[in-house]
């Protein structure tokens, strides 16, 4: 970690962390010292990325807002997902008119999936979206949460979702913004109560000067199902993880995800699978593309704890080069310690295919619009585990736009 990181940050970044001390709507999401043991973390630990080198250029351990406004308000906007006994609130509220589900809730994925940023958006976490879905409740109409940065600040949207026993809910998470500059450190935690059912989707289309982290974590309990579907499409710096531990038997997590870095883009991808219970199913399925100088790197890892017989996971990762100086690092691996276990993973990492190229020049198309078409067609498996038709078609209006732009 660099030494200004260490130095000349901290002095502006205590003084944040001494106002959000005496802001009573704050310390009642998290106190003082709790704010302060999170920003002890995020000093003391590596972000464990990607090291500079021939390709990837941005060291994510110096990364410091210290330019930005700490003290900008994090304010999440909701729409759709009512349902009987349904709540959607901000975290101040959730503290006082949902104290205990909040408490219960709040930081237990993330223990499971410590990280530097995911620290940092603790240790200034002010703002964010709060949703309880009660039991064997069925949330039929997405819940969509949208956040949007202002200017020039700092911002730590934290989402919090708690579905409990038997329960089903889809929850889009949005994140724009008109202005640029602007620095994103955002969480979004999962709890899946016994039997629950919860779709997260997130699309992320900040301002290409911007850099972001996103760290998104669950528990899954028994028979309980989570199902990630994330989009990162904008920023400068983009560095995401997706963490599910599965803690009881019968638990299913599902991730679903699709990057496209251009330009000089840099996006750093994390997946985690956790089978701490045996009898448990994964699936991993990562799309991602690169143009012009854009960098990309994706490490995905499903771990079987010893003695999780019966689990069943699978991990499948495919990159696209659309430039000869883009560069995309794909690194799968399994950590299996059970014996009676179902567990494979595979990567490519390629060109378009030519002789593809041909076959449809063959039937009329000109080169660029076959090229077009094929590599729209490449992300559609995943885009398939997006929820809504609304949702699919923005996203293939984007990723069109960047391939156009090749």
């Amino acid at each position: 970690m660099s030494e200004a990181v260490l130095v000349a940050a901290p002095d502006r970044w205590e003084r944040a962390l001494e106002a959000l001390s005496a802001d009573p709507e704050a310390q009642s999401i998290f106190d003082s010292a709790a704010r302060h043991s999170a920003y002890d973390r995020y000093l003391r630990t590596s972000a464990n990325r990607e090291r500079p080198g021939r390709y990837w250029k941005i060291d994510l351990d110096a990364l410091a807002p210290s330019s930005y406004d700490h003290t900008a308000a994090t304010t999440a906007h909701f729409s759709g997902g009512t349902a009987r006994g349904v709540v959607r609130c901000d975290l101040a509220t959730a503290t006082r008119e949902h104290r205990a589900v909040f408490e219960k809730a709040f930081g237990k994925a993330l223990a499971h999936a410590p990280g530097k940023y995911a620290a940092l958006a603790q240790a200034f976490v002010t703002g964010g979206a709060f949703v309880y879905i009660p039991p064997d409740v069925c949330v039929d109409e997405p819940i969509i949460i949208s956040y949007r940065p202002s200017r020039g600040s700092a911002a730590f949207p934290y989402t919090l979702i708690v579905a409990a026993e038997g329960s089903s809910a889809t929850v889009i998470e949005q994140h724009d913004a008109a202005d640029e500059s602007v620095f994103v450190c955002g969480v979004t935690e999962v709890i899946a109560r016994t039997a629950a059912t919860v779709t997260h989707a997130a699309i992320q289309t900040l301002p290409e000067d911007a850099t972001v982290f996103f760290t998104r974590a669950a528990l899954t309990e028994r028979n309980a199902r989570v199902s990630w579907a994330a989009a990162d499409l904008g920023a400068h710096v983009c560095g995401s993880t997706i963490f599910t531990a599965i803690e009881e038997m019968g638990a299913q997590a599902h991730i679903a995800a699709l990057f496209f870095p251009h330009a000089e883009q840099h996006v750093d991808f994390v997946t985690t699978t956790d089978h701490l219970a045996g009898q448990s199913q994964s699936r991993t399925l990562i799309k991602s593309a690169a143009t012009g100088n854009g960098q990309a790197r994706y490490l995905g890892n499903i771990r079987i704890a010893a003695n999780m017989h019966g689990c069943d996971a699978n991990l499948k990762d495919d990159a696209l080069l659309l430039s000869p100086h883009a560069h995309i690092d794909s690194v799968p691996a399994l950590e299996i310690a059970a014996n009676d276990v179902k567990a494979f993973h595979g990567a490519t990492v390629g060109a378009l295919d030519e002789e593809t190229v041909f076959y449809m020049m063959t039937r009329g198309l000109d080169r660029r619009t076959a090229e077009r078409m094929i590599a729209l067609g490449f992300f559609e498996p995943a885009l398939d585990h997006f929820p809504t038709a609304a949702l699919r078609e923005r996203l293939r209006r984007l990723l069109e736009q960047k391939i156009t732009a090749a």
